[in-house]
């Protein structure tokens, strides 16, 4: 048996904190963000050294977390905005809710995002919450926002119908989104139709 290369070191390095990431969102939901590194270990099937190799504690993990969840939710925002050239229509803001639902539906980091937000990022200590406030504000909120065209509180109306729509699949175990139907429920919080 030959000795794994770098490379094949670095990928199996890559795919086990991907492993970490996920499980360790999927917990948050589960357990209201009280979860141990150990409950991460056991549900990924990994030994807890192995865990604690990469994250030695719950606040470094769920750092890296958002962290992930971000930079995914930017690049959605990011690709919707270089798409949407014509005027800021009804249209546009819809297909920016399916995406995002098609998005969450597949990544639940990058759902927590967005469910944090609501919740103003309680679970984080002090000084990661005022950060990550500051990040969903002007990468995520602001640009929505603006392209949107909204200045009142119809985008936050929107995403609380995305984020409780989306919240009740994951809270349930299922991930099988009616996405068409929640992005047309939220566009109903914009357009304020009933």
């Amino acid at each position: 048996m030959c000795p794994r290369t770098k490379e094949q070191n670095e990928l199996i390095r890559i795919q086990r904190r991907e492993q970490i990431l996920d499980v360790a969102a999927r917990s948050y939901f589960r357990t209201g963000g009280s979860f141990d590194i150990r409950d991460v270990a056991r549900e990924a099937g990994l030994g807890y050294g192995t865990v604690y190799h990469y994250y030695p504690n719950r606040h470094l993990l769920i750092e890296d977390v958002l962290g992930s969840g971000f930079e995914r939710c930017e690049q959605v925002i990011v690709k919707w905005a270089n798409i949407s050239t014509s005027p800021t229509g009804d249209r546009q803001l819809l297909t920016y809710c399916k995406a995002l639902l098609q998005l969450w539906q597949l990544d639940a980091r990058a759902y927590l995002v967005y469910k944090m937000a609501a919740e103003h990022y309680t679970g984080l200590p002090e000084k990661d919450r005022h950060h990550a406030k500051k990040r969903f504000t002007e990468r995520l909120y602001v640009p929505l926002q603006s392209i949107a065209q909204c200045e009142d509180d119809s985008i936050d109306h929107m995403l609380a119908v995305l984020i409780g729509c989306c919240g009740m699949h994951y809270y349930a175990g299922n991930s099988d989104l009616d996405v068409d139907r929640i992005a047309l429920l939220a566009m109903q919080a914009i357009t304020k139709e009933s």
